[in-house]
Formats: structure tokens, C-alpha cells, sequence
């Protein structure tokens, strides 16, 4: 009995001269200052049926009360702060300050706490206004770890946490920590042949906590925390709200000012960390993983050693092994995800089953998700494979491995004629609306206060850009040998000769592209067809899109500079422009230059931590609109194949021209795409009226989003009509 609440520190972790409250004492800083008990207050615990091994060992503040501890029994160091005969309320909840029914040991208080009926709570520090009522267990081990991925003195490596991301085989783990960033993961997860940057990340991890033993585990103020049954070696932070979790083991649980997090009934929850503002609740599982900022698991979703980027959102999933960038949206409960790289922007619909070892005896290797996947209903894919940006994939069994190079493309398996079929710019052809609210609602939903990595969310941006030219050069290639094959099987031309034909058809818009069969190659793990459909309409987006964002860019850069008047205008554009290659860093495009520039830095230990990476993004950050005007400008001049110094001013006059039609079809297509909905007589035939659609769906004239498209698009005319009259 005597050892009771006593020896947290094991004498060999114990440092010469220090008590085993030293490091209790450098976490407490609520500024109260403890005193002993007076025989008075000895007197009045005693009578309210508390114990104490020592009370000499229980200390209080000036304004504590000893008439609102009752029934508890204290052992080991115990402090105290101010009591007060007031009552704490969260929601419908009220109930008294003061220390009730509960067992104690070796804890800290602040002012004006609620513990009650708590059976078990040792090695705590508990903040201001806290409450915490009906729970079974709630203690910290010496050698807590709070879900980052250190070891204390004296632990084996064997008990180390990592997060096994992207890759059953575990060949991409990583070390979870505090604040780590979904480009942290990504750098991490990724140049694994760079031995000596993985020894840096993992250096740089271990600097950023203490290996000792003795941490207590905290709660911040105001956090409130009821009927819940274990909670161990968990970090709590202010404002946060627990209620009715089964099991809270190994955590750090961020709350506060930059956003409250909740965990609510059923939740089970070991060795992992959470960032601001996130929501868990209704018997979600997760284990090894790390939430960042303002997500959310809830409906019994199960997320297992995964990393899920900010604003993301998974519901009654199951996702294994994955490493997923901001915006994501995963519903449904039989979905399935595992082994994946999901760039962001991404909505994994119901049935979806991207993973489960259905063609391996070994586990699963891994899926690269561009930028905007969308799957649809019940799509089963085969690992490896690989996607361009904004690709949606048609319901379907894909029979084997998919790399889907053109962006913007409808996929669909064509069972009845056994082949693959790629729809480049799908998108912009059928399905506008949703494209540019993809944009739109993930810009309105982004909830970061801490926005050190600029999240691009555009869908025209350097990457999307980047994948549209090397589409170009997909679909001439395509066409030229469709062509060829078509009027003369037997002769065989080069990929150059084939390029040209294509490029030719193309560009001049022949008819005669329609009426080809047009193969892609390199496109599906398999020796049956892969046919492209309306490539001549696709090209002729594709090349207008790149267009529309280097003048928009072009644009831009005038008015910055105050520019008005076209000599001016030539006088501001570059001699000569470089396309260059751009990464996606946890939803952060950077120069891929840049990322091998700092990489390099780590490795000659230029770059010493993690701060100093997060820094690096923050820098990309602001130089990230200059560099992207500079790929815009350099995609302008590649796709005009000219030097922008040499355009005229008649040229440029009727780019703008073009511009303008490029926008107003964008935004007729955002209409149309819509009102589908609102024509088909399928989706009308569960309304006896018109007006009865109308009160359901809303009227077609009245949607918000449309009528804000409209409104963009009169001012973006009156702002090229207007720039036009400055040359």
C-alpha cells in the first residue's frame, strides 16, 4: 500500500538530484501556488469520507474548499487548485465543482475542477474548469509516448510505432509525430532509396521530443470528458469534448483556439494523433494513424495505418495502409480502400473496392490517385495502378492494372466488347458543374488557422497543366496511328512520323479523326483494346484550357504591375520560358526542382528539422503565385509555339476573343450539366408536378452556385473587354 501513487520513475531513468516530480513540476504551469492543509481542512475531508496515505502529500491553493471533496480516496502527491461552490454546464450537462467519488493518484488540478465518479485517475495534469464525470480509468505510464513515434530510455525498438502508408509490405513507413504535415509523409513515404534522407526524418522525429521517462499526461481547460471507460497514455488539449468512448490509449488529442475536437460514443482509438478540430464519433475505429487538422471519421468507419490530410472526410469506411492529402471524401459503408496514395480533392463512392489482395498471393502493392479521383458505384480496381488528375472511373470490375495517363477522362470497362474505353476531358464535355464546385466547395471547407502548406485546389493548375501537354502528345501519337493503320496496314511508321500525322489531323480539325478507331497504348496491364473516344473534340479543349490558364496568369502579372498598354505588356513577358515539372507535396504543387533542392539540403544537414521543412513549404507558399505565373507563361508560349515576345497585338486581341468564348462555354457547361437533372424525364417521373420538384430540389433558376457562376462570368467580360482596350 505504501508504493501506491508513489516511484512513477524507476530508479535506473531516475536523473542524479531530481525527484520523480521534476518533469510533473516543468509541465505544470498553471501559475497556482500549493500550500498545506490546515488541521480545519484535514478535519472537513476526513468527515466527507476521504482518505489519504499522507495528507501531508496534498496540497492546495489559498482559495480551495475543502467542503466539495467528498468520498475520494488520495494517493502519492496530490495539488489542488481553487474550489468553488459554483457548477460547471456543458450542453444539458450541470453539475457541481469539486472532487466526488473518485480514486486519485498523483495528480495536479487547476481551478474550479469537476471529478467525479472517476474510478481510477493517476498521473494526470488537469487545467482549469475542467469536467470529467463517469469514467473507469484514466492513468499515464512512465513511459508514454502520446502516438508519436519515439521511444523512452530503456524501450526495445521492437515496441516502436510507424505508420505503414501506401504499401502493405511496410516498405513506405513512417514515423508519426506532432504536427506532421501530409508533405511530410509524402517526402517520406516516397524517395525511400534515399537512405541517408530517411536516417534525417527519423533524426529529426527523435530532436523533437525528450526520450525520458516521467511525462504526466495533461488535460486542457475547459475540456469536458463523460462516460467514457479508458483513456491511457493520452495528451488532451483545451476545449475538447469526450463522451461515451470505449478506448483512448496512446494519443495526442489537439484542441483548442484553432479549432474544438470531439470524440464521441463507441469510439475505439489506440496509438495515434489528432489534430485541431476534428470530429470522431459513433464507434469509429482507428489504429496507427495520424488526423490532420479539421477531418473527421464517424458512422464506424475503421482507419488503420493511414495518415488523413486536412478537411478530408472518411464515414463508415474501411481504409488500410493509405496516405491521403486534403479534401477527401469517403462514404458509405462498403467502401474499401487500401494500399493508396490519394492525391486529394477525391470522393471514393459506395462499393468502391481499390485494394484486398484479389490479385496476389501477397499483400497489396500500392495505387497512385491523382489529383480529383473519383470512382463510381461498386468499381473494383486491381493494384498496381496509377491515374492522372480528375480521372472518374465508370462502375466496374477493371479485370487487371490501370496506368490512366490523360487527365479529366471518363474510364469505363466495356465488358460486352471486351476493351477499355478513355474519354479524355469528360469533364469539361459532360460534367462541368461538378467539376468547377469541386473547386469551389473545397476553398469554401478549407478550416485551417495554421496553413502552412498552400493547398492548391484549382483544376487548372501546373500539375493538371503539365498532364494536359503530355495528353497532346498521347492523342496525336494515337491518331496518327489509327490513321496509318487505317490506309495502309502494312506499312509501319516511327512515333515521330505518327506524332506528325496526328498533330496534323488535329490541329485542323478533320473530320476524319471521328471516323478512326483510335488506341491507346500503355494504358491497361493487358492484350485487349484500349480505344479513346472524341479525341478531336478533347484536343481541341485541351489546347484551349492550357491557353485560357497562361492568359489568365498573363492577366494577372499586367495588373500586379500596373500595366496599360500592349508595349508594356511585351516588355514585362520573358525572353525565353521553360516548362518545368511540378510535384504534389500533401496537396502543396511545388517546382520538382525545388523538392530535390531540398532534399539535398537534408541530406548535407543544411536543413536540421522538421520546422526548418514546414518553413520550406511556407516559402514555396509565397513564391508559389510568382512560379506558377512563370509555368503559365512558359505553357502559353509552348502551346502558341511562339515566344510570347513575338506575339502582336492583333494575336493577342484574339486570344482574348477566344478567352472569352472559352469562358462562356465553361460556364454554359456548368448550367447544362445541371440541368439534366432537371430535364430527364427519368428524374422527373418520381414528381406528379412541377411545383413538386421545385419544393423538393429547389428551382434550377435559383441554385446559388450557378448564380454566382453567372455573376463570374459577366464580370471576368467586363475585365477582358476592359484589358483589351488597354493595347
Amino acid at each position: 500500500m505504501s508504493s501506491l501513487g508513489y516511484g512513477f520513475i524507476d530508479a535506473p531513468y531516475l536523473p542524479k538530484g531530481k525527484d520523480e516530480y521534476h518533469l510533473r513540476n516543468i509541465q505544470n504551469r498553471n501559475g497556482i501556488n500549493y500550500r498545506h492543509l490546515n488541521a480545519y481542512e484535514i478535519e472537513v475531508l476526513v468527515r466527507n469520507r476521504n482518505t489519504s496515505d499522507d495528507w501531508n502529500k496534498f496540497l492546495v491553493s489559498d482559495l480551495f474548499n475543502p467542503e466539495l471533496v467528498k468520498n475520494c480516496k488520495f494517493y502519492g502527491l496530490v495539488r489542488i487548485g481553487k474550489l468553488e461552490p459554483i457548477c460547471l454546464g456543458f450542453s444539458d450537462l450541470k453539475v457541481p465543482v469539486g472532487l466526488y467519488n473518485s480514486t486519485i493518484i498523483s495528480c495536479d488540478f487547476g481551478d474550479n475542477v469537476v471529478i467525479d465518479n472517476v474510478h481510477y485517475l493517476a498521473h494526470y495534469i488537469i487545467g482549469s474548469e475542467v469536467l470529467i464525470t463517469n469514467v473507469d480509468e484514466m492513468v499515464t505510464t512512465n513511459h508514454s509516448k502520446f502516438g508519436n513515434g519515439i521511444l523512452k530510455e530503456g524501450e526495445d525498438e521492437d515496441v516502436r510505432i510507424w505508420l505503414e502508408l501506401c504499401n502493405e509490405n511496410t516498405g513506405r513507413r513512417v514515423l508519426p509525430f506532432v504536427g506532421m504535415l501530409p508533405g511530410d509523409a509524402y517526402l517520406w513515404s516516397k524517395y525511400k532509396d534515399d537512405d541517408v534522407l530517411q536516417e534525417q526524418f527519423k533524426t529529426f522525429t527523435a530532436k523533437q521530443f525528450k526520450p525520458h521517462r516521467g511525462y504526466y499526461g495533461k488535460v486542457g481547460d475547459r475540456t469536458v470528458i463523460k462516460n467514457t471507460r479508458i483513456i491511457k497514455d493520452v495528451w488532451i488539449g483545451s476545449d475538447a469534448y469526450i463522451k461515451g468512448a470505449n478506448k483512448l490509449k496512446n494519443l495526442t488529442i489537439n484542441s483548442g483556439a484553432e479549432g474544438t475536437t470531439q470524440i464521441g460514443e463507441g469510439c475505439e482509438i489506440v496509438n495515434g494523433i489528432i489534430g485541431f478540430g476534428c470530429r470522431l464519433f459513433y464507434g469509429i475505429k482507428a489504429v496507427r494513424f495520424v488526423m490532420a487538422d479539421h477531418s473527421q471519421l464517424k458512422y464506424g468507419a475503421r482507419l488503420i495505418n493511414s495518415y488523413l490530410g486536412q478537411n478530408a472526410t472518411i464515414s463508415c469506411c474501411e481504409v488500410l495502409n493509405s496516405l491521403i492529402f486534403p479534401a477527401h471524401e469517403q462514404h458509405h459503408n462498403n467502401s474499401f480502400l487500401c494500399a493508396a496514395l490519394v492525391m486529394g480533392q477525391s470522393n471514393i463512392a459506395a462499393g468502391a473496392t481499390i485494394g484486398s489482395n484479389h490479385n496476389s498471393r501477397g499483400a497489396d502493392g500500392e495505387v497512385v490517385l491523382g489529383r480529383g479521383f473519383w470512382p463510381g458505384l461498386c468499381v473494383s480496381l486491381k493494384h498496381n495502378s496509377k491515374f492522372a488528375s480528375f480521372t472518374i472511373l465508370a462502375k466496374g470490375d477493371y479485370p487487371t492494372e490501370l496506368n490512366i495517363q490523360t487527365p479529366f477522362s471518363l474510364v469505363s470497362n466495356d465488358q460486352s466488347n471486351d476493351q477499355l474505353i478513355v474519354m479524355p476531358g469528360y469533364w469539361f464535355m459532360y460534367n462541368m458543374y461538378a467539376l468547377e464546385r469541386n473547386s469551389w466547395k473545397y476553398i469554401d471547407r478549407d478550416k485551417r488557422t495554421e496553413r502552412i502548406q498552400h493547398i492548391e485546389y484549382d483544376y487548372l493548375a501546373p500539375d493538371t497543366i503539365n498532364e494536359l501537354f503530355k495528353s497532346l502528345e498521347l492523342l496525336e501519337i494515337a491518331t496518327g496511328k489509327a490513321y496509318q493503320l487505317n490506309n495502309n496496314k502494312d506499312k509501319r511508321i516511327s512515333t515521330e512520323e505518327a506524332a506528325t500525322i496526328g498533330r496534323n489531323l488535329l490541329k485542323t480539325n478533320n473530320k476524319l479523326v471521328d471516323s478512326l478507331e483510335i488506341l491507346g497504348e500503355g494504358f491497361e496491364n493487358s492484350k485487349r483494346k484500349v480505344v479513346f473516344k472524341k479525341v478531336l473534340k478533347a484536343y481541341h479543349i485541351f489546347e484551349d484550357l492550357i491557353k485560357f490558364y497562361g492568359l489568365t496568369e498573363l492577366i494577372k502579372l499586367a495588373k500586379k504591375q500596373e500595366i496599360e498598354d500592349f508595349d508594356a505588356i511585351i516588355g514585362l513577358l520573358p525572353l525565353k520560358t521553360q516548362r518545368n515539372n511540378w510535384l504534389n507535396l500533401g496537396g502543396q504543387l511545388i517546382p520538382e526542382s525545388e523538392v530535390l533542392t531540398l532534399r539535398k539540403k537534408i541530406n548535407a544537414n543544411k536543413t536540421k528539422s522538421w520546422d526548418e521543412v514546414h518553413a520550406f513549404y511556407e516559402e514555396m507558399g509565397i513564391k508559389y503565385p510568382e512560379q506558377r505565373s512563370a509555368h503559365a507563361l512558359a505553357s502559353l508560349s509552348d502551346i502558341l509555339g511562339i515566344s510570347l515576345k513575338k506575339i502582336t497585338k492583333q494575336q493577342l486581341s484574339g486570344l482574348l476573343d477566344a478567352m472569352i468564348g472559352t469562358k462562356e462555354w465553361m460556364a454554359k457547361g456548368i448550367y447544362d450539366s445541371k440541368a439534366k437533372d432537371f430535364i430527364n424525364p427519368y428524374r422527373k417521373m418520381v414528381y406528379d408536378t412541377t411545383a413538386e420538384m421545385n419544393a423538393v430540389v429547389g428551382k434550377l433558376e435559383e441554385n446559388s452556385f450557378i448564380k454566382e457562376q453567372v455573376a463570374v462570368l459577366k464580370q471576368f467580360k467586363k475585365e477582358i473587354t476592359q484589358f483589351k482596350k488597354q493595347l
